[in-house]
């Protein structure tokens, strides 16, 4: 599509309200979760922190 075929407005000159709930990617993929790298959701942390080494005190 050309210039003139949109009017004589291109891309660069589209109005665009930034007020709109599109979300162009999402916040986090599939693969960014625990369950994406087969783990069950909910963690360790507390387990971790509990059992923490003594030379990190």
């Amino acid at each position: 599509m050309s210039k003139q075929d949109s009017g004589g407005r291109g891309d660069d000159d589209r109005m665009v309200d930034p007020g709109d709930d599109f979300a162009v990617l999402p916040e986090q993929s599939a693969d960014d979760t625990d369950q994406g790298w087969g783990e069950r959701s909910g963690g360790n942390d507390d387990r971790l922190l509990a059992e923490r080494p003594p030379h990190w005190d």
